[in-house]
């Protein structure tokens, strides 16, 4: 129990800049193993979000809330994914070989492709958030962020990491993620669309599924695998399908 205390500590740290106490015996595997625990820190971060949406939603309307809460998951993360969607775009789009799209990737600035992926992904989820109801909206976010972290980390288990820098945001165990932490990792994260109707939910998950297979296949044919910012990608594109996938029947 202990172990897994300090697991669930290693992903809050890993994916947030929420405080937490320090981790002792730290060892180099333990972010693989905590992945199983990602989507859990999702659904903290969602919840959160959540209850900014409400709260906002009591004095404004419209978009508003929706952005407060947008802005409240960047405040959480430090931008966190939705920098590895930018640096994914970037890379993927600018490159024509895959020793230059992972250089690419690892430049800090932000290019246009990288731009346009943010203000496509950031503004279809606000614009989607927007189309509900607060109740609805709110537990279409507090999903969301479950199921995009579940895609990252089904990701992590499927495809090989390309990247041996010693900077890299995230270097794998030799054993990467097993079948049984994306088990694990899938059912914490993807319970609340079970307070969805079952219609609902299975098209959120098929439109999420479907973004990031497709984000992820094209990372596996343009560098060979993923990189911390292609999960970021993927994690910022299955949110937006899960969100709109919802809202397609909720609205």
């Amino acid at each position: 129990m202990a172990r897994q205390v300090s697991l669930l500590l290693c992903a809050v740290q890993f994916l947030t800049r929420l405080p937490t106490p320090a981790l002792r015996g730290f060892e180099p595997d333990w972010i693989t193993r905590s992945a199983r625990y990602f989507p859990l820190v999702g659904l903290l971060v969602g919840g959160i979000c959540a209850l900014v949406l409400l709260a906002a939603s009591q004095v404004w309307s419209g978009w508003v809330p929706a952005i407060l809460a947008l802005g409240a998951g960047f405040l959480l993360t430090g931008g966190f994914h939705e920098d590895g969607l930018a640096d994914t775009a970037d890379g993927l789009g600018g490159g024509q070989t895959a020793a230059r799209r992972l250089e690419i990737m690892k430049d800090s600035r932000v290019g246009t492709y990288g731009v346009l992926a943010l203000v496509t992904v950031l503004g279809g989820k606000a614009a989607t958030l927007a189309s509900l109801t607060p109740m609805q909206a709110a537990l279409a976010l507090f999903a969301a962020h479950g199921v995009g972290r579940v895609a990252a980390v089904m990701a992590m288990a499927a495809l090989p990491h390309v990247s041996d820098r010693t900077d890299a945001k995230y270097k794998p165990a030799p054993d990467g993620v097993k079948p049984l932490e994306v088990l694990v990792a899938a059912l914490l994260g993807l319970w609340p669309l079970l307070l969805a109707p079952p219609l609902a939910a299975l098209t959120s998950l098929a439109l999420a599924a479907v973004l990031a297979l497709a984000l992820a296949l094209l990372a596996r044919r343009l560098i060979g695998g993923y990189v911390g910012d292609v999960l970021g990608g993927i994690e910022q594109v299955a949110e937006l399908g899960a969100l709109l996938g919802l809202a397609a029947l909720l609205a």
